[in-house]
């Protein structure tokens, strides 16, 4: 039997996507779902475990802060590591995590297994979308990163509602149960798909490595991540209570709605790589605007069964439209040193913006106006984000650079 070939070689192929960057799409398929999952359990776990809702959606800004401090400190780990190695390990942290949410006993035990579980999920993102564009010509590696982050989307479509529904029938730990089996046929996957890279070693120090971090560029890229998507989850991370609570829709319906969710995440994932091909700036700028109106309008919709279905869906698109861009963008900011890194920081802090936005949602409900103004301090969230994005995009420009880099200073 030949040997596998190397991740360079495995790029050379050109007219189609090869099989290892589908291997990566389902490892990201078993991330999304364990956290998305917990989305559609928040009433259920809130209950058996006897805490509050918004001490429930504290479980999400636990994880999102998990992979914020683990994505730069175990990429730097496993820096000068066989990337495929180094992705199967990932996933093998992953698996155990699930596992341990699963048997945790108490609300504290379950938090910590969360934040065990999310170490890996920067780390794998960050690795597999440097991985993912050396798969692929250069002019489709928008396409390559979407492509990967398929895995989440379709994580949101199939996995949330399917984990709502396996806690509504059998209790949310079969949810966790079902998760961990994702997480072993995963890693399974990637450990046949992906190519070795023996030989292939970063040559810089992991200082050099974090001397990225000195870039403005990156920097603003990565603050209009954190900002940006931060919106999306001030609301999606209380939308089981927004759907029953305020809408008015059954539990049992959620499922469903969140089906039209996943869908417009698919698209908008896929539409937002393609468009990101052709023309980065335009669609990073023009993506971000349209996720702030989305949510803005959301907010007067909410009363409405139909309507509230419509923008559900055109929400999940206009979120994920955005992920290829944002992270394109740092990638290409950080070329040259440290880009495994600056990639690892940018899923970060995509997930400190799940964060944020679970923490402002939590604020709204409980000491501000109430669940029906989430989807306008979310738009406030978002319109932040694209400010940042404008004036990077900005710092472009020759003639502004050198005064926007002495106010940086």
């Amino acid at each position: 039997m030949s040997s596998p070939p190397s991740i360079t070689a495995a790029s050379s192929s050109a007219g189609r996507f090869p099989p290892a960057l589908y291997a990566l799409t389902v490892g990201s398929f078993g991330i999304g779902t364990t956290e998305f999952v917990i989305m559609g359990l928040l009433l259920q776990v809130a209950a058996d475990l006897q805490v509050s809702i918004a001490t429930a959606g504290l479980l999400i800004s636990g994880y999102a802060l998990g992979v914020f401090f683990g994505a730069p400190l175990l990429t730097a780990a496993t820096a000068r590591l066989p990337r495929k190695f180094a992705l199967v390990a990932l996933m093998v942290i992953f698996t155990l995590g699930n596992l341990a949410c699963a048997l945790a006993p108490n609300y504290e035990l379950l938090m910590l297994a969360r934040v065990i579980t999310s170490l890996a999920h920067g780390t794998f993102f960050g690795v597999g979308a440097v991985v993912a564009t050396s798969l692929v010509a250069a002019d489709r590696r928008a396409s390559a990163i979407s492509i990967m982050f398929t895995g989440l989307t379709v994580a949101t479509l199939l996995g949330v509602p399917a984990g709502a529904s396996l806690g509504l029938h059998f209790g949310w730990r079969a949810s966790f149960w079902a998760v961990t089996a994702v997480g072993v046929l995963a890693t399974a996957v990637i450990a046949w798909w992906v190519p070795a890279d023996e030989g292939e070693r970063p040559a810089t120090s992991v200082r050099e490595d974090f001397k990225v971090l000195a870039r403005p560029q990156v920097l603003l890229g990565l603050l209009a991540t954190v900002l940006g998507f931060s919106g999306v989850f001030t609301v999606f991370t209380y939308i089981q209570p927004l759907l029953t609570q305020v809408t008015g829709f059954a539990d049992a319906t959620v499922s469903l709605v969140l089906l039209v969710f996943g869908v417009g995440m698919i698209a908008g994932n896929l539409l937002g790589g393609r468009l990101a091909d052709k023309r980065l700036v335009p669609t990073l700028l023009g993506s971000i605007a349209v996720l702030a109106l989305v949510l803005a309008a959301m907010g007067f919709v909410l009363h409405t069964q139909l309507a509230a279905i419509i923008f559900v869906g055109l929400l999940g698109m206009a979120a994920f439209a955005i992920v290829s861009p944002l992270q394109l963008r740092v990638l290409q900011k950080a070329e040259g040193v440290g880009q495994s890194l600056a990639s690892s920081l940018n899923i970060a802090a995509f997930n400190l913006g799940n964060a944020l936005g679970a923490w402002v949602g939590g604020l709204v409900i409980v000491h501000g106006p109430g669940m029906e103004a989430l989807p306008w301090a979310a738009a406030l969230l978002t319109v932040s984000g694209g400010t940042v994005a404008w004036l990077s995009v900005r710092l472009d420009r020759p003639g502004t650079r050198r005064g926007v880099a002495s106010s940086w200073a």
